[in-house]
């Protein structure tokens, strides 16, 4: 069995006359942050490969993530391929995990979150929201073959308010 748990990057500000990689978050992505790991933390009881985009406002949301959920830093990584907006760039990417992780938990980018999101799991979304999150699960050990999954959770900050 593999797990994927889909996570979108926290609320980001357009204040700074910055690139888009480097723009930081607003206070609503840090207390979405908070607001959605105070659920998912009593439901992740297991340990997993995290992958973030390197851009500013995915590894902030994916670094609190980990210092919340005591990630170990091994088991987390920055990828420049994650700061993507496409959905099958990103698919390749997580089918190209390596197959001895059975728990991936990737930030990244919308459009592609969303529609993987739909493409993978069996509960459709019109939208993840910013700092929404989800999990898959697939019944294949290997990361290439995953395609129709299970979707067992759906975290969305608003619905948790």
């Amino acid at each position: 069995m593999k797990r994927l748990v889909l996570v979108r990057h926290g609320k980001s500000s357009w204040e700074h006359d910055v690139p888009d990689y480097e723009r930081p978050l607003k206070q609503r992505g840090y207390d979405d942050a908070e607001l959605v790991l105070k659920t998912f933390s009593q439901f992740y009881k297991f340990s997993a490969k995290v992958w973030t985009s390197h851009a500013v406002r995915a590894r902030t949301t994916a670094e609190i993530f980990k210092s919340t959920l005591q990630i170990a830093d091994e088991d987390f990584t920055v990828k420049e391929e994650l700061y993507t907006f496409n959905q099958n760039d990103l698919l390749r990417e997580i089918k190209n995990c390596p197959d001895s992780i059975h728990k991936l938990m990737v930030f990244g980018h919308n459009p592609a979150m969303t529609i993987l999101v739909n493409y993978l799991g069996d509960k459709p979304l019109d939208n993840l929201p910013t700092t929404g999150l989800v999990v898959i699960d697939f019944d294949t050990d290997r990361w290439e073959d995953i395609n129709q999954g299970t979707t067992i959770l759906t975290l969305l900050p608003k619905n948790l308010r």
